[in-house]
């Protein structure tokens, strides 16, 4: 079975997406921009800034869907600037510490120029 996911209190997509889907036991987030919660308007600020926004989001859908940070098991983290990659991966240690999923970083161009940084990821939770 395939559950189309929106959990209350996240933000509002800003295409024709869901912000999570579950496929089985496994849950798919879509990518995340840094976008606040409490506005649903985009917050900018450092790569730092932009990343703890767009982790905190992914943790909150995740949440949202009966699952934490620690059943990622993939996730794919696109910067506008490589030089970002040392910044940005601070605060990735800080959200999933000894949980360290696999990950694939590359450098990209996005729609809203003003974006550093999306990240989407894949968690596996067996229905209880």
């Amino acid at each position: 079975m395939i559950e189309r996911i929106y959990p209350a209190g996240s933000t509002v997509p800003r295409g024709p997406y869901s912000p999570a889907v579950r496929a089985g036991d496994f849950i798919f987030v879509s990518g995340q921009g840094p976008v606040d919660r409490a506005t649903d308007e985009y917050s900018y600020g450092d790569i730092q800034h932009e990343t703890r926004v767009v982790l905190s989001n992914i943790q909150w859908i995740l949440e949202g869907c009966g699952a934490s940070m620690a059943d990622v098991v993939k996730c794919g983290v696109f910067l506008v600037d490589g030089r970002d990659f040392a910044a940005m991966n601070e605060v990735y240690a800080e959200f999933f510490g000894a949980n360290k999923p696999a990950r694939t970083t590359v450098e990209a161009k996005f729609a809203n120029p003003r974006m550093k940084v999306e990240i989407d990821a894949i968690a596996y939770k067996p229905r209880a």
